[in-house]
């Protein structure tokens, strides 16, 4: 009996992903927990294990496909059902070739031709039994075919088509020649940024503030650690700082719960930041910022930069943020 292995749920709330790759075809063998696909979600990329063993039969999805939890992902013939039709066809001389492919037995059965599709039915033309009705229909332009018959046995009249006249149907919507130019699918992490940043513009108040400090002493602090051997950069130093001023100032570290009018402030610091990658910017958190050490800091930095780059961020990695931290500094800016 072969095995369907459905999307699985992949936590976060996550509805759905995207095929990106899959790792396997039909006819592969798999083991128990292989990665057998690459799938992306909202919050980041994420490989699928397979939970049993067994001959691929189909993958039920091509890449670039967005499937909900739930749907079919893969199915497998188990190894042990394998084994058997196997065992089964070696004595039968089957000569399949793999294991549960191969040529089937011949129908001597013929199928029944079937016969001609029916011709369509010819179009009715209009019925109109008086050379006025049709002059004046000519005379302003209007197609009998469009004018509903309100005369017996469907015949049009006179009044139909003055009817027509005062009260003209409208003509179909002209569908607005779009914008030449490559059209790119927005899905996975992309749409999820393009969601939150529209949502931020309307939640979130915008206030901007400029001020110039002097860094002199931090960047001569970095360049100090850096030649004591010790993996802390700018980044992590200003994490630092943002860390100890959200302490300060826990207003900041605040958020607003809309649906019962409540501000929520909270007791951690969850600090996220942006991080370049290929498929996008992605906002990995470094979770209970407050109570890590400036390399602790850095370490975690690290690490979270090196697994966005990747796309093996989990999706619990860019959630849970209280606090958002940019750096500039990439774009050449002041």
């Amino acid at each position: 009996m072969t095995r369907l292995f459905r999307l699985p749920d992949l936590g976060e709330g996550l509805t759905e992903a995207e095929v990106i790759e899959w790792k396997v075809a039909a006819g592969d063998t798999v083991e128990v927990d292989q990665i057998v696909v690459e799938v992306e979600t909202a919050k980041a990329a994420v490989e699928v294990p397979v939970p049993f063993a067994g001959t691929v039969l189909n993958l039920h999805a091509e890449a670039g496909t967005v499937l909900g939890v739930g749907e079919p992902l893969i199915e497998v013939d188990p190894v042990d059902a394998a084994a058997a039709r196997y065992r089964e066809e070696e004595k039968a001389g089957s000569g399949n070739v793999l294991i549960g492919y191969g040529t089937g037995h011949a129908s001597n059965s013929r199928r029944r031709r079937s016969g001609k599709p029916p011709a369509p039915k010819p179009a009715v033309a209009p019925r109109v039994i008086s050379p006025l009705v049709r002059r004046i229909a000519h005379d302003n332009g209007l197609d009998l075919t469009t004018i509903a018959p309100t005369g017996p046995h469907g015949v049009i009249l006179r009044r139909d088509v003055e009817q027509a006249i005062v009260h003209p149907a409208e003509a179909p919507a002209t569908e607005v020649p779009t914008t030449e130019g490559e059209r790119i699918p927005l899905r996975g992490m992309r749409r999820a940024v393009a969601d939150k940043l529209s949502r931020s513009r309307t939640e979130i108040p915008d206030a901007t503030t400029w001020v110039d400090a002097d860094a002199t002493d931090l960047l001569a602090l970095k360049d100090a650690m850096r030649q004591a051997d010790l993996e802390i950069g700018l980044l992590a130093l200003l994490a630092r700082i943002c860390v100890s001023g959200l302490r300060r100032f826990p207003e900041l570290n605040s958020s607003v719960d809309t649906a019962r009018a409540e501000i929520v402030r909270y007791d951690h610091i969850n600090l996220g930041f942006a991080a370049q990658t290929d498929r996008g910017l992605v906002v990995p958190v470094v979770r209970d910022a407050h109570q890590m050490t400036t390399a602790e800091l850095a370490a975690e930095l690290t690490r979270l930069t090196t697994e966005a780059r990747a796309g093996t961020l989990p999706p619990n990695a860019l959630t849970g943020g209280t606090f958002t931290l940019n750096n500039y500094g990439v774009f050449g800016v002041d």
